[in-house]
């Protein structure tokens, strides 16, 4: 075999259009991944000019994470019904207004609404977005474009807080404080997406019969804002007050009814059928876990840098670069990887170097050193991830047939919104913070 043909197995090769289907799934789902880290190093500032605690700097995170994991799912039917391409670019437009209005927010319970409203403009986003690259690419070079789809993503996550940290810290004009900015700018990504969409010039393939499960998506939504209210709000309220009992037996219930609804829906929003498939089922577990260690993990850092060792934001940000710089370079590669050896190896290795580097971040101590006490994990952390997340979103979508890739990415995006959500929510019962 010439060494050309060994080279075009091991790098499979994108085609032009190819390209422009990644580039246009990359940066529809970046905006919505990168938003949701960009808060974690915002929000000492914004609860400084608007008022609130912990509580409120919770309900910041999970109004967004809410709505997205509920609706993520919704989200997958309605792509199929009317093309993902149009609910791309319901999604880019929503997202754009509603992060307009999170920058102009005049008070904290106005910007928690619209992060609420954030968060469904996202689920529009994430599954569509994916869903593109699986009806678009085959074969091998499917592999490396989810490689490249979920590593840029991931850095989205990682590099949000750098790039919060920098609006924070360096962009206040006049009276506008730089937080603000950091959601404006969001216009400028999705007006060019919305110009790739038109380039691409694809035409919306419709899935003929499909109805949209209102009463499940009611269910999985007031189970999960039960739930988190709940979780939250206990901190200030305490477990016997009604409210708190009372919201968490709603919400415990209302998800049970979520269950048993798409067990016997004609068109549900969370096929339980997808489960059967092994690698699904446990993909998803796997997620479930990875998902919320990182997004407790940026959610802690972020505010401990700044009120632990008091950096400044752009310091804070800018801590967790090495793991962003590490996927950047490597999760394509690893992506093709896991085409050819498969993913059970990289599953493996990589949520075990993950736990050793969040393990090494507890060496920090209150004389602050990040060279010594954080670095070292935090690299760890960025190389499990990087040999994970690509192979993991290969094994759990190439387990579903294509027809199926848009709610089965639905479903794992939820999966891992959610798991953010909870973790995030648990926060305060955690530290024991208010």
């Amino acid at each position: 075999m010439s060494d050309t043909k060994a080279g075009a197995r091991t790098t499979p090769v994108l085609g032009g259009n190819q390209k422009l289907v990644v580039a246009i799934a990359v940066l529809a789902s970046f905006v919505s991944f990168l938003d949701g880290t960009i808060v974690n190093v915002a929000l000492p500032k914004m609860i400084g000019e608007l008022g609130g605690g912990l509580t409120a700097q919770q309900w910041i995170v999970d109004s967004y994470l809410v709505t997205l994991g509920a609706f993520i799912l919704v989200a997958g039917s309605v792509s199929d019904l009317y093309g993902r391409i149009l609910v791309m670019r319901i999604g880019l437009i929503l997202f754009g207004v509603a992060s307009v209005a999170v920058g102009a927010a005049p008070t904290v319970e106005f910007l928690i609404g619209a992060r609420a409203v954030q968060g469904i403009a996202g689920a529009l986003l994430v599954p569509s977005s994916l869903a593109l690259i699986t009806s678009n690419i085959r074969g091998a070079a499917q592999g490396r474009a989810i490689g490249i789809w979920t590593g840029m993503t991931s850095v989205a996550m990682i590099v949000g807080p750098v790039i919060g940290g920098l609006f924070v810290d360096l962009l206040n004009v006049g009276t506008v404080s730089g937080w603000r900015f950091a959601f404006f700018i969001n216009v400028i990504p999705i007006a060019v997406v919305l110009w790739l969409l038109v380039r691409l010039g694809q035409r919306d393939v419709r899935k003929p019969g499909v109805r949209i499960d209102y009463l499940g998506s009611i269910l999985c939504t007031v189970g999960l804002a039960g739930v988190v209210f709940a979780l939250i709000e206990q901190q200030s309220l305490g477990w016997g007050n009604p409210a708190i009992w009372g919201s968490m037996t709603i919400g415990v219930l209302s998800f049970a009814g979520f269950l048993v609804r798409e067990k016997y829906a004609k068109d549900p929003v969370m096929p339980l059928g997808l489960f059967r498939a092994r690698n699904f089922w446990t993909g998803n577990v796997a997620t479930a876990f990875i998902y919320g260690a990182l997004a407790l993990s940026s959610f802690a850092i972020g505010v401990y840098l700044q009120e632990g060792p008091k950096l400044p934001a752009t310091l804070a940000g800018v801590a967790s670069l090495p793991s962003t710089i590490i996927m950047i370079l490597f999760s394509s590669r690893v992506g093709s990887w896991s085409g050819r050896f498969g993913p059970r190896l990289f599953m493996t290795i990589g949520p075990i170097t993950c736990g050793i580097g969040v393990v090494t971040m507890l060496l920090v101590q209150h004389d602050f050193n990040y060279w010594w006490q954080m670095l070292p994990g935090i690299i760890l952390f960025g190389v499990g991830l990087t040999l994970t997340v690509s192979p993991l979103t290969s094994a759990i979508l190439g387990a579903i047939e294509p027809e199926r890739s848009g709610i089965a990415s639905a479903v794992n995006n939820a999966v891992s919104r959610v798991a953010g959500l909870i973790m995030t929510a648990l926060l305060g019962l955690i530290t024991g913070e208010r």
